[in-house]
Parts: C-alpha cells; structure tokens; sequence
C-alpha cells in the first residue's frame, strides 16, 4: 500500500542572496520516523499558490514551528523590532491554509508557531514576552551549547481530562519542551484548550469541530518523537489519522 503524504508548512529564509523556502530536518524525520507518512514541502507563496488543488492531493498538514513570530497587525496587535522577526510571506499562506485544512476536515497537527497561527487564522490573539507576564515562568529555550541541551524537557503540563489529547497520550500531566515567548492570548472561537502549564500557559488546543485528528501543541514533540512516550504517541496518532483519511479518500471542495 502507498504511504500517505502530508503537507508541510514553510519558513521564508534570506541565505547568500537567495530566498529559501525551507522546514528544518527534524520535522520531516519525526514524520517519516513517528508517523509513517511522505513529507511534502509547501513553499511560502501565499495567494500565488491554489490552496484547495494542493489539498486534494495530500492526507494531512503539518504546520512547523520556526523562529519567526506572526506579525501582530493580523491579530490587532502592534510590530515591533523586539517582537520580530517576522515572515509575512509564511502568514500570507499558512493562515488561509489552515482555514481550508480545518473547513475540508483533513488531519492536522500543528506545532509551536503552528499553534499560534491556528488561533490567529480562526480569530484569537496572542501575547508576546511571556515570561514578563507577572506569574508566568520563562517558556524561552535555554542558552545551551547543543540542541539536545536548547530542547530539553523542562516543565510539566497538566492535561484535560476526557479530551482529545488526553484520548491520545492516555496521561494526565507529561513533561514537555519548552521554546517559545510567545502565546494564546484570547482563545480563538472553537478551539477547545487541551493542556495547560503550571503557570496558566496554553499549551495545547484541539479543533473542536474537526471530524479527526486537529491538535495543535505549543511545545515540540518532534525533537524526542524517538525517544519520549507522549511525543511518539503524537506522531503515531497523527501517522494513523493520515491512514485513515488516504483509505477515504479525498475530501469534497467546499464553498469559500
């Protein structure tokens, strides 16, 4: 049997003069490695690209997380040097994307910057600076001299009970990677929070009219999907929802 193919989100980069459309390594070997699945990268072209005729080539999305935040005037907010940097190029294709993914109900798993393009793309709003948020731990990685070090597990997160996630991981509170200073500020209409850290963070939301599989996780299972129970179980999951969604078919175009 064929294996599925997922859509993978791309960041915009400005290397040696050139525009790279790019998603770091451990995102796409934690798909082929935990999940089962081809990656398929979806470069950053926003209206140029025809959203739904790329949907119904493929089984599910990845939205990756990245070092860029998302720019504030989506939200209300405002930019600034401090809150950048920004890839407007990333937002102009990743938010439409979301919505069509959501709307056609194909498996969706997004993650860090992912999570918080889910709730921009579906109305809500974040916040910068958590960690000078009075009673808010520092969520920012760590200065480390390796990745394993920067992506350490680092605090715990409490989950829902009887939720999607909790329906996955089978457990009500996992450690997790902690790499963002950014987060959910007003939730967005129809996500429903399905972990939350000790501090209040939001850290983890699913898609509460989804048919399947739409989680989104503000922390990186991807790093320790060989190694870490929870995080394994994630792209296990997904890899099955994936299956799952290839076997039925695709999915009918629906009206804008």
């Amino acid at each position: 049997m064929p294996k599925p193919v997922v859509l993978v989100s791309c960041d915009v980069k400005e290397i040696d003069g050139y525009s790279w459309h790019a998603a770091t390594s451990i995102y796409v070997e934690a798909l082929v490695q935990g999940s089962g699945v081809i990656p398929l990268l979806l470069p950053s072209l926003g209206p140029a690209i025809d959203i739904d005729a790329v949907l119904e080539r493929v089984d599910g999305v990845l939205m990756t997380g990245s070092r860029s935040n998302v720019h504030p005037s989506l939200y209300g907010g405002e930019a600034s040097e401090r809150n950048g940097p920004y890839d407007p190029r990333r937002d102009a294709t990743t938010l439409p994307l979301i919505r069509r993914t959501l709307e056609r109900g194909l498996p969706f798993f997004a993650i860090c910057r992912g999570l918080q393009e889910t709730n921009v793309a579906l109305g809500g709003t974040l916040v910068g600076e958590v960690q000078e948020i009075e009673g808010r731990r520092d969520h920012r990685a760590p200065e480390a001299e390796t990745q394993d070090q920067r992506f350490a597990l680092a605090h715990h997160v409490e989950v829902r009970p009887g939720g999607r996630l909790a329906d996955i991981l089978g457990e009500a509170r996992i450690e997790v990677n902690s790499l963002h200073r950014q987060a959910i500020g007003r939730l967005a209409k129809g996500l429903a929070v399905e972990a939350t850290a000790e501090d209040g963070t939001i850290e983890a939301v699913s898609v509460e009219a989804a048919p399947g599989f739409a989680l989104a996780t503000q922390w990186h299972p991807e790093y320790w999907v060989g190694s870490d129970a929870a995080s394994a179980r994630l792209f296990a999951a997904f890899g099955d929802a994936v299956r799952g969604r290839m076997e039925a078919g695709p999915s009918p175009r629906t009206a804008d």
